[in-house]
């Protein structure tokens, strides 16, 4: 197939959270068919709730500067499927993902046929293989995981890591993982493997006590970055200074939370041998599209996925350090399984003027009904983002939020 018959195909498939189907058989029949791509090169393997893909892209950059030829593989995209997938940095082409998709398709197909297999790979099941198959291919020396959900039956776990990543645990698809702490953390701490070393963001002590003990089950040396304590630490609107012992880093992504990302990562990389000057090149230039990202100057306007309370809570601290006495616009739509009542609660008192739309895809919530979670009296309806933003008016800045497709589409409208 060509590139946009491949992604039709993908999308054919349903959308990632309906499809999603947690457990790991499909996986190991196809990753058998194709010889086992995932056991190629060091891996490094990333779960968490927020945080974990910034994290990704931090040891990714921090490997790629330390001369190691790198994936790296998350989700979701923003505005292309072949963002998910990167070689030192760079999104494979539409040729090279159309062909890695039918490497997979026809193994599928194959077993299809064999009936050994009783449905086709769901999406991000699919571009997962992908992902294995490209990395492989391309004979990457490290790669790194993001999981895509929960961690435990997460199509990704089916790697044995040089390092796994846990960064920070909160609620989210309280539907697939459970509704208390314990059971989400229970589910991310599904990636640690026996003897393999981990390193630990921040936790609270719920979800810290969950993890030590899958952690001591398992023979897992741990590494916490909370026994980091970085000094000299400078925090602005773009990004966070600090130095710990003899290692300088600059990091170029915003918000509070990137401080604690960046270690997480720092930290990652020393464990697995990466020396110092790598380590601050390579988070020095990172980049990650879509999190507090400044998209356009006048108006100014910045973009952030804070699709789930954590992100919204690090949005509106990074919106009261920063932007305190400046009056906010707020553009926000969102998905209809995204908890709403919390999102808008953290954010919606913050806006001086807020505007609802949608994303521009089915399981979008409708505007309409953002209405009832808003008391905000500077309040107005528009159900295209194009219309949205053509709104904005009698603000300092405006922040685009609520969901990662709505980034990716005002992505798509506002940068050239």
């Amino acid at each position: 197939m060509n590139y946009f018959d491949s992604v039709g195909y993908l999308y054919s498939l349903g959308n990632e959270m309906r499809g999603a189907k947690l457990d790991l058989d499909r996986m190991l029949l196809l990753l058998d068919a194709m010889d086992h791509p995932q056991r190629h090169g060091r891996i490094v393997h990333v779960a968490g709730t927020n945080g974990k893909g910034s994290t990704s892209a931090m040891i990714a950059s921090g490997l790629c500067a330390a001369g190691l030829k790198t994936g790296l593989y998350t989700s979701p995209h923003l505005q292309q499927p072949t963002e998910r997938i990167r070689i030192n940095g760079v999104p494979v082409g539409p040729t090279e993902f159309s062909s890695a998709f039918d490497v997979v398709h026809q193994a599928a197909e194959r077993l299809l046929e064999s009936c050994a297999l009783e449905i086709h790979p769901s999406y991000f099941e699919t571009v997962t293989l992908m992902a294995f198959h490209l990395f492989r291919k391309n004979n990457v020396d490290a790669a790194v995981y993001e999981v895509g959900l929960g961690g435990r039956l997460d199509a990704t776990n089916v790697v044995i890591p040089e390092v796994a990543v846990i960064t920070p645990v909160d609620y989210d698809h309280e539907q697939f993982l459970g509704s208390s702490i314990e059971s989400i953390t229970a589910e991310k701490a599904g990636i640690l493997k026996s003897g393999r070393h981990a390193v630990i963001a921040k936790q609270n002590d719920v979800a810290m006590n969950v993890i030590q003990q899958r952690a001591s089950q398992l023979g897992c040396p741990l590494h916490l970055t909370q026994r980091w304590i970085p000094n000299d630490v400078q925090l602005d609107e773009r990004g966070c200074r600090y130095r710990f012992e003899n290692l300088h880093i600059t990091c170029p992504l915003a918000g509070d939370h990137q401080l604690d990302n960046s270690i997480t990562a720092a930290l990652a990389l020393r464990v697995m041998g990466v020396d110092d000057s790598a380590i601050g090149q390579g988070i020095a230039s990172v980049a990650w599209p879509g999190r507090l990202e400044q998209v356009c100057d006048s108006p100014r306007i910045i973009v952030d996925g804070a699709h789930n309370p954590a992100g919204a809570r690090a949005l509106a601290d990074y919106i009261k350090r920063f932007f305190n006495n400046k009056k906010i616009g707020i553009i926000f739509g969102a998905m209809r399984d995204k908890s709403i009542d919390e999102l808008a609660i953290t954010l919606f008192p913050l806006a001086h003027k807020l505007i609802l739309t949608a994303p521009n895809i089915p399981r979008a919530l409708r505007p309409e009904a953002l209405l009832e979670f808003s008391s905000n009296t500077n309040v107005s309806i528009h159900p295209r983002l194009s219309d949205a933003i053509a709104a904005i008016a009698d603000v300092d800045v405006t922040f685009i939020t609520g969901s990662l497709y709505l980034v990716g589409e005002a992505r798509s409208l506002l940068i050239q």
